[in-house]
């Protein structure tokens, strides 16, 4: 088979369907039956001169995905399969990566390179494969430049592929003198240059050290900005994304370059290319970010606890900064609202610019106002298109009352601009441009109201008409629309929009059957605007919601009837049909909600449950999603009556939970079964066996997505709290898998921001069944049952206190369980909460909370101990 492995391999990628199948699966029996000789004889193709080089190419890949993978499970499966084969054939293996590197054949090399570093992020934690930098810095001294390319760009993809704490600091140090050598104008070749500089952006999260060092950041800096002058437009761009990366890493060691950069910046949006001038605007939005961060979490305090002080290099940059901005928004193309992706210097400006308005507030409107005025009225549509994106631009940061004045002037002027601009790009920002009105300076928080009983319906009667428009200014005004119905969500019985009521909803249903509604959006739009226009009704219309629950119920009855689809068609109608199921369950959330509608409402239900079965009879899994989380919804409104739709709805119920492919489908699910035990209560109980089984295996799997099992432990509780005493059957599987959970999540904690976060969501699940089996078993003779597993729990909630970093949900869950302890176990429960390191201290801390849920629940629990301590 060795010797056959290159023919298989130019047939893998034939044209002729046969052939490709036929060789995929000899590659994958190969694999299946000897795969260290499978291995060798991949990277022997690869590192072969005088092989075809689409067989090596694919030899490479093929290795390359035999060492990692997206999901974590199988990632994990293929790192201990590596580790585990035999260390001579790892080593030829190795060995035969590391020739490659030197290969006449560009691809052969990059290949190689990415292969090394994918051993390399599996070896080198585990301290094995020590020699290879010292071999890559040996390369990087050689004469020849395509070997030094090659080089650094390994150093480069292993940079990412390890985390810095895996290098010792020397080997950094090492490998970063390389790199910026590399990187520098006496490196007479631009590849090397390029790949180098490329390196380098994957090198700095390594530099923490090297940029503490005056001497050596300095260095560094120089390197990077000189290579942001350099002929290559390449490496220019690549320069200018390592200063976008230095900004977000090492912002706080900026202030010394600021100045420079600023000049470097300014001259490449003004004069050079635009993948070059994409980069150089890039930098000044990510200072805002590190800015606007920095301002929220401290606000001007830095005086207390703030790691990095707010330097305020955009407030000081802002006479230079905004004019440099303001003029990249006339650099528009003429097809960029037509093609979704698109982003060029205009839009790259333009959001740079909303971005310094939310950095420095009110001081933003005096330097951009000229602009607007000079510039709303000239008959070239590329000035007035850049007139109104400033405009909409800046309506996020400077105060309302700051804006107001200017706001109501432009009201009018753009509405008119919508109807009666010739431009369809002008057209566009404008309906944006309201749409961010609407978002920012209308709602209950804004005192004074720029809609009035005047303008109400000529905004509207405008925004209908567009939604007429070519698709993507009929996207926009529907996305106005959505804020203008949102703003009033809190106003009380009744809503200036309600006369509208029954016009919009014939408007946006007539936009979701445009011939080209599929274009821009457009659809999707519509449907989310129609679920916010219900959203935000009030009583008043409840007649009319319900005259467009059968509309959408025969809509939705109309894509489930039996014609033969191309599978793009299939993919088309499943959005439509997830869009569909998204507008029912907010109907149902209405008028189940809605006391006096309610009951009129119920007459659908039956037919609407009928619909979501069919649904799923359909197997696409955004729609299984959209359809689960309306059931969910129709669960909460029928209460005790949606038993009888458990017998035919249990089997897709299950399907749901054992879906780990589409996890999302799976955690929605999880969702539903508690939307389901709190409408049943204990007539749950006959499906409880199948789900709990369900449930525990979908814990004990490391195949499902992590973010899956904190709502599963939540649900145990939703479950517990449905059958009460009946819960004892599984306590003895749940209580163990609880206590693991929770050990396990004091020990993850702290790692970084992402694992803190889900650290915590894991907690509050685990509390959330804490607390659902305790008030399930409250009052129950089998209380006592619970007390075995009492000095854990509090040993739990002893040691989340002592690290001090839950948040606030997860403070106000471990005050709710301490109370749910003392409240269901009695005096079992007094003297074990007397001995608790800090149960009295966390008490009072959540007594004095400023946060009156936390305050709330700690009232409550201080009540239940004093009554379990007097016992």
């Amino acid at each position: 088979m060795a010797l056959e492995v290159t023919q298989v391999l130019l047939n893998a990628q034939s044209i002729d369907a046969t052939v490709r199948k036929q060789a995929e699966d000899s590659l994958r029996q190969f694999q299946e039956q000897n795969l260290p000789i499978f291995l060798l004889s991949l990277s022997g193709e690869l590192g072969n001169e005088e092989k075809p080089v689409d067989s090596r190419k694919l030899a490479g890949l093929i290795l390359k995905n035999a060492l990692d993978a997206k999901e974590q499970h199988r990632k994990f499966e293929l790192i201990q399969r590596w580790l585990s084969l035999d260390s001579n054939v790892k080593t030829q293996i190795k060995t035969c990566l590391l020739n490659t590197l030197s290969s006449a054949i560009a691809d052969a090399r990059s290949t190689s390179s990415q292969v090394i570093a994918k051993i390399a992020g599996i070896e080198l934690p585990h301290k094995q494969w020590s020699e290879l930098i010292g071999s890559l810095l040996l390369n990087v001294h050689q004469q020849s430049s395509h070997v030094k390319q090659a080089t650094l760009e390994t150093l480069g993809y292993l940079c990412e592929e390890v985390s810095p704490d895996v290098i010792d600091q020397d080997q950094v140090n090492k490998i970063l003198t390389a790199v910026v050598q590399g990187m520098n104008e006496s490196e007479g070749n631009n590849d090397v240059r390029l790949a180098a500089t490329r390196s380098l952006y994957n090198a700095l999260g390594f530099a923490q050290a090297n940029f503490s060092n005056d001497m050596e950041r300095d260095y560094i800096m120089r390197v990077v900005c000189e290579a942001t002058l350099c002929p290559e437009v390449k490496i220019r761009q690549a320069a200018f994304e390592c200063l976008v990366s230095i900004a977000s890493t090492y912002y706080d060691k900026l202030a010394r370059y600021i100045q420079d950069i600023f000049g470097i910046t300014a001259k490449a949006v003004r004069e050079d290319e635009e993948p070059v001038a994409l980069q150089a605007i890039e930098f000044w939005s990510s200072i805002c970010d590190e800015e606007i961060d920095i301002l929220e979490e401290y606000g001007d305090d830095f005086t207390g606890n703030s790691d990095t002080p707010c330097f305020y290099f955009i407030k000081q940059a802002l006479p230079a900064l905004v004019p440099v901005l303001l003029e990249t928004l006339l650099k528009q193309e003429e097809d960029q609202d037509q093609d979704e992706g698109a982003w060029n210097i205009a839009m790259a400006g333009g959001t740079c610019l909303g971005l310094v308005a939310r950095t420095v507030g009110d001081d933003i409107v005096p330097l951009v106002m000229p602009f607007i005025e000079e510039n709303i009225t000239k008959s070239d549509w590329r000035q007035r298109e850049a007139a109104t994106y400033a405009f909409g631009s800046i309506l996020e940061g400077p105060a309302p009352e700051k804006l107001m004045p200017i706001v109501n002037v432009a009201l009018s002027f753009m509405l008119t601009a919508l109807t009666q601009d010739p431009n369809n790009h002008v057209k566009d920002t404008t309906a944006w441009t309201l749409g961010r009105i609407f978002e920012f300076l209308h709602g209950s928080n804004i005192d004074t109201p720029i809609i009035h009983q005047a303008n109400c319906q000529q905004i509207i009667t405008v925004l209908l008409q567009s939604m007429k428009d070519v698709p993507n200014v009929a996207e926009k005004a529907c996305g106005a629309l959505y804020f203008l119905a949102q703003g009033y969500e809190d106003v009380g019985p009744a809503s200036p929009l309600t006369p509208f009521f029954q016009e919009i909803v014939q408007s946006l249903l007539a936009v979701t059957h445009r011939e080209d509604a599929g274009e821009s959006r457009l659809r999707t739009a519509a449907y989310e605007t129609l679920n916010e226009v219900v959203r935000c009704q009030t009583d008043e219309t409840a007649p009319m919601v319900l005259q467009l629950v059968p509309v959408i119920m025969m809509e939705l009855h109309n894509t489930l009837e039996g014609q033969k689809l191309s599978s793009d068609e299939r993919e088309r109608q499943g959005e439509l049909q997830g869009l569909l199921c998204g507008c029912l369950q907010v109907l149902i959330q209405k008028l189940g909600s809605s006391e006096p509608h309610k009951y009129a409402f119920m007459q659908y239900a039956d037919q609407i449950m009928g619909l979501f079965l069919r649904v799923f009879a359909c197997r696409n899994a955004t729609v299984h999603e959209e359809a689960m989380l309306a059931i969910g919804a129709l669960a909460y409104s029928t209460g005790p009556d949606f038993g009888k739709y458990m017998t035919e709805f249990y089997k897709y119920l299950e399907m749901g939970l054992q879906n780990f492919e589409e996890y999302q489908v799976c955690a929605v699910t999880v969702g539903v079964v508690g939307d389901i035990c709190r409408a049943l209560e204990d007539k749950i109980l006959p499906y409880c066996d199948g789900i709990m089984t369900q449930l525990l295996k979908n814990l004990s799997s490391d195949q499902l997505h992590r973010s899956v099992k904190p709502p599963i432990f939540s649900c145990f509780g939703d479950i517990a709290l449905a059958i009460g005493e009946n819960f004892e059957k599984y306590l003895m599987y749940a209580m163990p898998m609880l206590q693991r959970a929770a050990e396990l999540s004091v020990h993850t904690a702290g790692i970084d921001d992402e694992m803190t976060e889900y650290t915590n969501s894991l907690r509050n699940g685990i509390l959330e069944a804490y607390s659902g089996i305790f008030q399930g078993f409250k009052s129950s003779p089998k209380t006592q049952l619970l007390v075995p597993y009492a000095p854990h729990i509090l040993q739990f909630l002893d040691s989340i206190y002592i690290r001090k970093d839950m948040d606030e949900v997860v403070m106000k869950t471990a005050i709710g369980v301490l109370g749910d302890l003392a409240d269901t176990l009695g005096s079992n429960a007094g003297s074990l909460i007397q001995q608790s390191v800090s149960s009295k201290d966390f008490l009072s801390e959540c007594l004095s909370s400023d946060d009156h849920l936390i305050k709330e629940s700690a009232e409550w629990a201080k009540l239940a101990i004093s009554r379990a301590i007097s016992i």
